[in-house]
């Protein structure tokens, strides 16, 4: 008979109502389709449906990629979210407990003397008893599904989590990434910079010897000089960044990255893939920080059913069977079973509207959350439109660049070469030296750019990870098996 109550309310308690709202997606607030303009007419969009590379393919260099791996394994903030998954999953498990009641087995012993003017008999004496029971105490009957939707909520955050470690990992390939080519860049800065320095300076000293000899005027020798402190600005400026910059990759990598890793000439083959972009679908597919906040989303309408259930009547069980005796040898004989079972009803009457305004707060927790849902959506179109921008107007940037410093050295050579010939005064090849330097600078400066803004939109669009259709989440009570 009591197996039967018991068993009874276990079905009871899981097979209780849910107050949970349905759930709807929020409608995406931003266009279904991407700019168009002069902007983006060389961008390269593709089907949707597409998935971003994964990042050891997107990533070509060799010497990048093992830059990469080394921050994977080392960088701190990965760690730290990783950390925060397991402490998530965790929680979640610690709540879905709440679920069944635990049960547990007490034993008991109790011996006391009592005098005869206490004692019930009215005789001086020891008392034992000794008892073992099995049995759960304060079992909640989920019959509103109270339990049942902090459960819910708790598997939401557990899975935001997870999506927020995926966008750590991303922005740290991506920031590794950028700290490398940066790193490369201002090295070749610097390389170029000491190269013009030499070239000022013998250029100096040549025009130092034309005035020692009556034919340079004093005025070319200042213009020279100053060309020359002006390089030296410019390497001081440079052996700085590039000092900084290994700072900040070491930072990222967690560790010391060996000097072979670090480029000091441009790479033989390409640095990074050519980048498809996606529809705005696929980015919602694609973006774990996207799929985060839904997670979150869901967890605070999850929260509402809590909050709702609060207003119903609680059951809670304390149920208890064993076996008692005076003595411990007979604690297992016929005729010494106990048993207890206590059920506690709670219905809230007056609560000074405690339980109206928790409700309100859930309710304003997934308004909230759904304006961060819309608004990560936005960011994430923003960003992909900006690097679709980029994508389509950087290469006409660069190819620009690179032929004006083909004009500026053709403008040199004919300057050096006038010179020489007594048609023009030595200021004209000081200015186109100058001129080249300027754009070789800026050329170098623009290719970092270019690259850099590929390397944007593949965060931009998620790259290097599965879309939702094909990824399993893990159960986070068994890895090896997805739910």
């Amino acid at each position: 008979m009591k197996i039967r109550y018991l068993t009874l309310a276990v079905a009871l308690g899981l097979s209780g109502c849910s107050l949970i709202p349905e759930y709807q997606q929020p409608a995406s607030p931003v266009a279904d389709a991407w700019p168009q303009g002069a902007a983006y007419a060389g961008a390269t969009p593709t089907a949707a449906g597409t998935i971003p590379l994964d990042w050891q393919t997107f990533f070509q260099n060799p010497e990048l990629q093992q830059v990469i791996d080394l921050a994977l394994d080392n960088n701190r903030d990965l760690r730290q979210a990783a950390l925060n998954v397991e402490a998530y999953r965790a929680l979640y498990r610690i709540q879905r407990s709440e679920l069944l009641p635990s049960i547990g087995v007490d034993g008991s012993g109790n011996r006391q003397r009592l005098p005869d003017d206490v004692s019930p008999s009215g005789d001086a004496g020891i008392n034992s008893q000794y008892g073992v029971t099995l049995g759960t105490s304060a079992w909640e009957l989920d019959l509103f599904g109270r339990v049942r939707s902090l459960s819910g909520a708790a598997l939401e955050r557990y899975l935001a989590t997870e999506e927020a470690q995926r966008s750590v990992q991303i922005a740290l390939v991506s920031d590794v990434a950028n700290a490398w080519l940066a790193w490369n860049t201002d090295h070749a800065l610097l390389k170029l910079t000491q190269a013009t320095l030499d070239s000022y300076r013998e250029s100096l000293a040549m025009v130092e010897a034309s005035h020692a000899g009556g034919i340079s005027s004093a005025l070319d020798v200042r213009q020279a000089r100053s060309l020359v402190e002006q390089a030296r600005v410019q390497l001081a400026l440079y052996t700085r960044r590039v000092a900084e910059d290994s700072n900040a990759l070491q930072l990222l990598a967690g560790t010391a990255i060996p000097a072979q890793l670090l480029l000091s000439a441009k790479p033989d083959g390409p640095l990074l893939a050519t980048l498809p972009a996606g529809l705005p679908a696929d980015v919602l597919q694609q973006r774990p920080d996207i799929r985060a906040a839904e997670h979150q989303l869901r967890a605070a309408n999850a929260d509402i059913g809590a909050a709702r259930a609060a207003f119903f009547p609680s059951i809670r069980l304390t149920a208890a069977a064993g076996t008692t005796s005076a003595d411990l040898d007979g604690l297992f004989e016929g005729g010494s079973g106990t048993w207890s079972f206590m059920p506690q009803i709670n219905l809230p009457i007056f609560t000074a509207g405690r339980l109206k305004a928790n409700l309100e707060y859930s309710e304003i927790q997934r308004d909230i959350n759904v304006a961060r849902y819309e608004q990560s959506i936005q960011s994430a179109f923003r960003e992909v439109s900006d690097g679709l921008a980029a994508q389509g107007t950087f290469d006409e940037q660069v190819q620009a660049q690179s032929d004006l410093v083909a004009a500026t050295s053709e403008y040199f050579e004919l300057a050096q070469q006038r010179y020489n010939e007594g048609v023009d005064n030595y200021l004209v090849v000081l200015d186109a030296q100058r001129e080249l330097f300027a754009s070789r600078q800026q050329l170098l400066t623009y290719h970092l750019q270019q690259l850099s803004s590929e390397v944007a939109l593949y965060r931009a669009l998620g790259g290097g990870w599965q879309a939702p259709s094909t990824a399993a989440y893990s159960n986070p009570d068994n890895p090896e098996d997805p739910t």
